[in-house]
């Protein structure tokens, strides 16, 4: 199976924030927010600076050895995790929640990307080592996002009583009968026997959404070196002990964080507003937020409270048990591995461009943010039709309505437009106007609203001549209907909803292979893929 790639520009879309844009193509205050471009160049400053921050690499890896220890050795996964022990190794880092059976499309493309930018800067600066990683973010706890998934427009719902990070739960009944559905799905489908071995050996009963996570993960793309590392792990959350101690004792972060707000305030829409002590408390089935009252640390919707002292201890004696929010997670990150690129989507660009003051001042490495590749799939046979309405590929982000629009006025026999008419008419009345003001000035503003009244009559003319002409093409315009919604579902982008099941199930790897193979890395774009037999 081949497929065609067309690559539209990020702007040219209209689905992206303009701090997102102006960062991708270096307009505006919005390379003001970061450390470095997101280019080679960028890159070589970063792994410049990246040598003054130390990390541990010899527990980093000591963890990530205990973690892999109930998978199959792959050579490539060894092979990088013994780099990291080395000073000139670095990380190309993309993040996500551990959704079931890997929930979007962007799941695949974040790390698919990770690891074709760790191979390309090998080509550009050959004298280090660049490992792709996966960081787990498996402390959320929104289930409802993170335990849903769309199966061929259908939405399934993990319905479980489990509570606390996402990570921590376990594979339950209600889960192993949603994998039933896949396997349903993939029965009909030309391919998916392989990838559904995967699944069904991942998420076995009783397994934490860690292990399982882990697992599938390294099952697909253990081969081309990608490293899974969970971070919800005491040994690694010690490393981060000094700085949540300063946010327990001082809430640096949220301080930090103000001057920066107030400069993006001026241009662009601020992604979060962060809290004023930015940890959780996560303990058995509970993640919760910690406030700070009077000096005394509770411990929301539980009946814990802690004086300062008491926190600080519990969290030398138990690090594991706090969990940095939104606005800390990036600087936990860095702290654990050496980081100089994360990849990340639109909006998680936009609350680390939010960030760098509060890097900073915890003496954190800030990298270079790259915003993840997004795609479009289009199999050949509606590519065909596209095509035959007369459509270019980029026209796909074009609202449908404009498109129906621009459709009946290209393909009717008629002269839809009464743009002549209306302006003859306002040249007709402005004449009346004038001859009417002669015998009487008052009746200036008379004629006027005349005027207006007759163009507004003209203009509601125009829409049924434009209405009735719709119905005549119908049927094009139902096609047009259609293929928007199966591209853009629950009007959303495709990435954005459908599950890989249903790529997988119809081309096999070799759909994960055409999005290896069209991956940008430093460049930027949206790419469309066409599938062609």
């Amino acid at each position: 199976m081949k497929f065609n790639a067309t690559q539209i520009p990020y702007h040219a879309t209209g689905l992206f924030s303009q701090l997102v844009r102006d960062y991708v193509d270096a307009k505006g205050t919005a390379q003001d927010f970061v450390a470095y471009a997101p280019n080679f160049e960028g890159v070589q400053k970063a792994i410049a600076a990246r040598k003054g921050f130390k990390v541990n690499r010899a527990l980093l890896v000591e963890v990530l050895k205990a973690q892999y220890a109930n998978t199959p050795s792959i050579k490539a996964v060894d092979s990088n995790v013994a780099l990291l022990l080395q000073d000139n190794t670095y990380v190309i880092t993309t993040a996500h929640q551990p959704n079931i059976f890997t929930g979007p499309l962007y799941f695949f493309y974040k790390i698919i990307h990770a690891i074709q930018l760790a191979a390309d800067l090998k080509q550009q600066f050959p004298e280090n080592n660049y490992v792709p990683v996966y960081y787990m973010g498996s402390e959320d706890a929104d289930i409802d996002e993170v335990g849903s998934f769309y199966l061929g427009g259908d939405k399934l719902q993990w319905e479980t009583k489990q509570t606390g990070a996402i990570g921590r739960m376990k594979v339950d009944d209600a889960l192993v009968s949603l994998l039933k559905n896949i396997e349903g799905y993939w029965s009909v489908k030309h391919q998916g026997k392989d990838a559904m071995e995967v699944l069904n050996k991942a998420y076995k009963k009783g397994s934490t959404i860690n292990e399982a996570t882990l697992s599938l993960v390294h099952s697909y793309f253990g081969e081309y070196g990608l490293v899974v590392i969970q971070p919800d792990d005491t040994k690694l959350k010690s490393c981060f002990i000094s700085v949540m101690e300063k946010e327990l004792a001082t809430q640096f972060s949220h301080k930090a964080l103000q001057p920066t707000l107030t400069k993006l305030r001026a241009q662009y829409h601020v992604q979060t507003e962060g809290r004023a002590l930015n940890l959780f408390y996560l303990k058995d089935n509970t993640r919760a937020r910690i406030e700070l009252n009077n000096g005394v640390y509770t411990i929301l919707d539980t009946n814990l409270t802690f004086t300062q002292a008491e926190i600080i201890a519990e969290l030398h004696a138990h690090p594991e048990r706090f969990s940095p929010n939104v606005i800390l997670r990036g600087l936990y990150q860095e702290t654990i591995l050496p980081g100089i690129v994360f990849i990340g989507g639109g909006g998680e660009l936009a609350y680390w461009m939010e960030l760098k003051e509060v890097f900073e001042a915890a003496g954190v490495h800030y990298p270079v943010l790259q915003l993840r590749n997004s795609f479009l799939f289009i199999k050949e046979k509606m590519a065909k039709q596209w095509a035959d309405l007369g459509f270019e590929l980029s026209d796909l982000f074009t609202p449908a309505n404009v498109l129906e629009v621009s459709y009946v006025k290209a393909n009717t026999k008629h002269e839809l437009s009464l743009a002549k008419g209306i302006q003859q008419m306002e040249a007709l009345y402005k004449s009346i106007q004038e001859q009417a003001i002669q015998v009487d000035a008052t009746l200036g503003d008379h004629t006027m609203n005349l005027s207006v009244q007759s163009i507004k009559k003209l203009g509601e003319l125009e829409k049924k001549i434009l209405k009735a002409e719709k119905k005549k093409q119908a049927v094009a315009l139902e096609r047009i209907q259609h293929i928007k919604n199966q591209l853009f579902p629950e009007n959303s982008l495709q990435e954005r909803v459908d599950n890989f099941a249903e790529w997988v199930g119809e081309y096999g790897w070799a759909w994960v292979e055409a999005v290896l193979h069209h991956s940008n890395t430093m460049e930027q774009g949206f790419t469309i893929l066409t599938s062609e037999s």
